[in-house]
């Protein structure tokens, strides 16, 4: 069996800023789905924290050897991309926006899952009604938490309040948000919430290669039910 490929592109956004990005490809003949063309975009956790896209590499990669193409990209003054990274996470959002826009266009995606990790999740999540081919979102350890909130929580209402299917993976153990705080945000969440938590788990435990596997499984079964 032929395996999946790897490309570098570059992607501009609105307001002039570049963005790195790798477009993993599925091996050809593989990548056909019966509902149609349908593309994985994934944001990376925190970029002051030092999160970048190699982060998401595992995911990408798996997710392309499951017949989905998959984009991983540095937000806004990460390695190579130009710009400077803010501390909310909101300037970011035009690099998620554009990244979709550019799949839509270069990729011929006509639907988009996007896929958020740590500080990823609520600048993603803040993207989703903007991106109108965006059918579902993949929260991956979302920081809903009170000290995370600080930083985080002016997100939060974007992504509770979309329409579109929702999936929040999340370890019991994680440091920024408890199962029970999890489970109140989404008490009054649109749309079709689901949650899969991991038993023992903490958040940089989840966010290591150890769970590339499992969050790719995750998020194959999430669009499978889309």
């Amino acid at each position: 069996m032929s395996s999946s490929s790897r490309e570098t592109c570059k992607i501009e956004t609105n307001g002039g800023i570049t963005l790195d990005a790798r477009i993993y490809k599925p091996a050809a003949g593989e990548s056909e789905h019966p509902a149609g063309k349908l593309v994985v975009v994934l944001v990376h956790p925190y970029s002051v924290l030092g999160g970048f896209q190699g982060l998401m590499k595992g995911i990408a990669r798996r997710l392309a050897d499951r017949g989905f193409t998959s984009v991983t990209f540095d937000m806004r003054g990460v390695g190579k991309s130009t710009g400077r990274a803010s501390l909310t996470g909101f300037a970011e959002v035009d690099d998620v926006v554009s990244v979709c826009n550019w799949a839509s266009e270069n990729l011929s995606a006509r639907r988009i899952v996007l896929v958020g990790s740590s500080a990823g999740a609520p600048i993603a999540g803040s993207a989703v009604d903007k991106i109108e081919a965006v059918v579902g979102y993949v929260s991956l350890g979302y920081p809903f938490g009170l000290t995370a909130s600080i930083l985080f929580g002016r997100h939060h209402k974007a992504i509770l309040q979309s329409p579109k299917p929702k999936l929040f993976v999340m370890g019991t153990r994680d440091g920024f948000t408890s199962v029970k705080q999890l489970e109140n945000k989404l008490k009054a969440a649109a749309g079709r919430n689901q949650t899969h938590l991991i038993e023992g788990v903490s958040h940089f435990q989840m966010e290591g290669p150890d769970y590339d596997e499992q969050m790719a499984n995750l998020i194959v079964e999430f669009i499978s039910s889309l």
